[in-house]
Order: structure tokens, then sequence, then C-alpha cells
């Protein structure tokens, strides 16, 4: 953000004025407010975790990601995915899983990915993503209703 220098004066107890220079953003200096940007809003860039994050940490963040989404779609799909299928992986596997879940920014091309309306970007296009695209197809014909149990029941 731009910003100005603007100087006031400070009068001080005894009388004597002293300068006071400060910065404030352009915007409070003009009258026309800031217009925010709501068709195209601002997406942050993905972080990945830290290369230190203990194995099994990794996949416990992974198991709640998979059951948070923005949509009902792919959290069904990836909730089920990660409850059969995410303690069998390798950590290069759950790096891929990873990526897969959190850099695309819009679920719709997960999930369009993931059933195949849309070809999958080569980036994507990994071993996991043929492990979840097979999940997808359901040829078990499981009732994939409600996210499985977080817990398993003792």
């Amino acid at each position: 953000m731009l910003r100005n220098i603007v100087a006031s004066v400070q009068v001080l107890g005894d009388g004597l004025r002293r300068p006071v220079l400060r910065t404030v953003p352009r915007c409070f200096l003009t009258s026309e407010p800031p217009t925010p940007d709501f068709e195209n809003p601002p997406i942050p860039q993905y972080k990945p975790r830290t290369l230190n994050e203990p194995f099994e940490q990794k996949q416990a963040r992974l198991v709640y990601q998979s059951r948070k989404r923005g949509m009902l779609e792919n959290g069904l799909l990836l909730s089920t995915f990660a409850s059969k299928f995410l303690k069998k992986l390798t950590p290069d596997q759950l790096d891929l899983y990873d990526n897969l879940i959190n850099k695309p920014t819009n679920d719709w091309e997960i999930y369009h990915w993931v059933t195949g309306k849309t070809e999958t970007p080569v980036e994507y296009d990994t071993e996991v993503m043929n492990m979840l695209k097979e999940h997808a197809k359901n040829e078990e014909k499981e009732e994939r209703f409600v996210q499985p149990d977080l817990y398993a029941k003792y």
C-alpha cells in the first residue's frame, strides 16, 4: 500500500510546538475509499508445511482437511478415501495427497478431475490421483452418505 508522510504539530505542556512526522495509508488522504474487488478476491498461495512435520501429525492433519471441505461432495469423497487409504500411504504419497487437496484453489476442480469430467492436469496426475479415481468409481457399491467416524470405536 502506498504511504505518504503527513506533518502535524504537537503542542507540548510548556506551549512549545514540535513538528511530528508520521506515515498514513494513501487511501486516508483521498476522498475516495478503496474499492474491493469482490468478483476476483485474492486467493492466498498454499504454503507447504515444514519438512519437520512428524508423519503421524501430517496424517492427522490430512484426515481433518479431507473432512472439512468447501463442498459436501468432496467432503464425502475425500473423507472416505482418507479413512480407507491414508494409513497405508508412503511419505511420498502423503506429500502428493497433501498437494492435491491443498494447492488447487477450487474444490470443483478436484471433484471434476476425480470423477473424470475434466482432464487432470499433469501436476496432479499421480498415483494418488489414480487411487482416488478408483475410489470414486465405488465398484464395491459402498454407501457413502455420511463421513466415516473420526475415531475408531472401542
